[in-house]
């Protein structure tokens, strides 16, 4: 068991009984590979299909928002790291109702995605295998990577190395043919010039209207940077590891994202996409590559299996770290002897199971529901972030400026433009009839978390 937690105006940091067993290739890949799943391989079909060319902007304008929020979290972890990283500095800065409100917030956005990721990866397979059903592949799915969270978390770091190596080394190679293609040096094909970039209504066919609706189409790809921030606090050096991880990714991350959306609109006409289809597979098909479709199946499969592994591992961490604070049971804070919280670990699991059996019997009702509840949390949970670090970054220069061993670039500007950028997607998502749902089922979802906190709040403050 441990002592109470440290008051909420104090920035003195724990000592993690977690073990420290994450090194500073498992951090840098995690960062990698954390953001590279299906919403990029299959997802950004749809971006394309509404800003055309301009795709490769609406990209830099959300790859850069997610870098100014991974930098504040940067920042913060490495001068404070915690296993609940964004939720601890929530409540450092802003009171024990922000901790609570963004951690549990968070826990249920990762467990919710987590049956979504698992549900996709069993339809792959079942489409490899089909004398084994979907249910049974989304079991064995979760029975393996639970196991591997629940053994020592290097196990996990080894996991998320190789995933995230075939995931970048995928994407490689891909803007490697790409490119060999643009330029007409690739068997049978002929340099296409700039004709796809500029022609078919030009590079912003859809003009400004179309970037912005591509922003909103693209913007969620980039969660699950954060969880990186989680896993620092499990390494040797978290403050050093986190600093690098977080430089290392943001821009290679950005140089993926914006690199391939640039060689698959240089390509290919950007009407011929079809949203729901993979524009990486049209890219290999249209390049002669054999088997193109079964390639990205195999791609985006371990993209599946990647963020799920990262989803469980980070929202076990997250709970621990609430019930290390008193804002969870008190039970979950048990630790097994290779340093990991076995029962927060199924404690998540448990949920994550559950939200399977509901996407899988009942997934246009009951699990659409749940799914549009934690739609726009990511943007709550970034926008916590943004106003964390507005506060924090003065105590800290003030109190330890020793700590800021890594810094938010042109503080406080960026931040504020980093809100007004998270403000600007919120007011796209209530005038869009697609987005507009998801939008108020997580607000009512933040709505009644903040209440549970306001009360919670009362009645601590009752028996002081």
């Amino acid at each position: 068991m441990h002592d109470a937690p440290p008051a909420a105006d104090s920035l003195a940091a724990e000592k993690e009984p977690l073990s420290a067993g994450l090194k500073q290739r498992h951090l840098t890949m995690l960062g990698l590979g954390g953001v590279i799943g299906a919403g990029l391989f299959v997802g950004s079909g749809a971006g394309i299909a509404v800003a055309g060319p301009g795709i490769v902007v609406s990209y830099l304008i959300a790859g850069a928002l997610a870098m100014l929020v991974m930098r504040m979290l940067g920042e913060m972890s490495a001068a404070m790291p915690a296993s609940g990283a964004f939720s601890v500095h929530a409540e450092r800065a802003l009171g024990r109702w922000a901790g609570f409100t963004v951690g549990w917030l968070y826990w249920f956005l990762l467990v919710v995605v987590l049956a979504v990721e698992a549900t996709g990866a069993a339809q792959i397979a079942n489409g490899w295998v089909p004398g084994v059903p979907q249910w049974a592949w989304v079991l064995i799915f979760m029975v393996v990577f639970t196991a591997a969270n629940l053994s020592a978390v290097k196990n996990f770091g080894e996991f998320e190395f190789w995933f995230a190596a075939l995931k970048v080394g995928a994407i490689v190679l891909f803007l490697a043919l790409s490119l060999l293609a643009i330029f007409g040096v690739l068997p049978d094909t002929e340099a296409v010039g700039f004709s796809n970039l500029t022609g078919q209504g030009g590079f912003l066919p859809n003009g400004v209207s179309g970037v912005v609706s591509g922003v909103l189409a693209v913007v969620f790809a980039f969660g699950g940077l954060e969880v990186l921030t989680i896993a620092a606090a499990e390494s040797d050096d978290p403050a050093r590891a986190v600093g690098r991880a977080v430089r290392s990714a943001v821009w290679r991350i950005l140089f993926f994202y914006v690199g391939s959306m640039l060689v698959i609109v240089t390509l290919l006409p950007w009407s011929s996409m079809q949203p729901g289809r993979s524009p990486y597979v049209a890219v290999l098909d249209h390049i002669g590559i054999p088997a193109a479709g079964q390639i990205m199946n195999i791609v985006v499969f371990v993209a599946l299996l990647s963020a799920l592994n990262a989803n469980l591992y980070g929202s076990s961490r997250m709970v621990f770290s609430l019930a290390e604070r008193g804002e969870a049971p008190a039970g979950l804070l048990k630790v097994a002897g290779n340093g990991v919280p076995r029962r927060a670990v199924m404690a998540s699991v448990a949920f994550g199971f559950a939200s399977v059996i509901l996407n899988l019997e009942w997934p246009d009702s009951i699990f659409r529901y749940l799914l549009n509840a934690v739609g726009a949390v990511l943007l709550f949970v970034w926008g916590l972030i943004a106003v964390s670090q507005l506060r924090l970054r003065r105590r800290i220069e003030r109190e330890m400026p020793e700590k800021l061993a890594l810094k938010m670039w042109a503080f406080p500007y960026l931040t504020w433009v980093a809100l007004a950028g998270m403000a600007g997607v919120l007011v796209l998502m209530v005038t869009d009839e697609g987005a507009r749902p998801q939008l108020l089922w997580s607000a009512a979802a933040t709505a009644a978390v903040l209440v549970v906190a306001w009360v919670r709040e009362l009645r601590l403050r009752r028996t002081a």
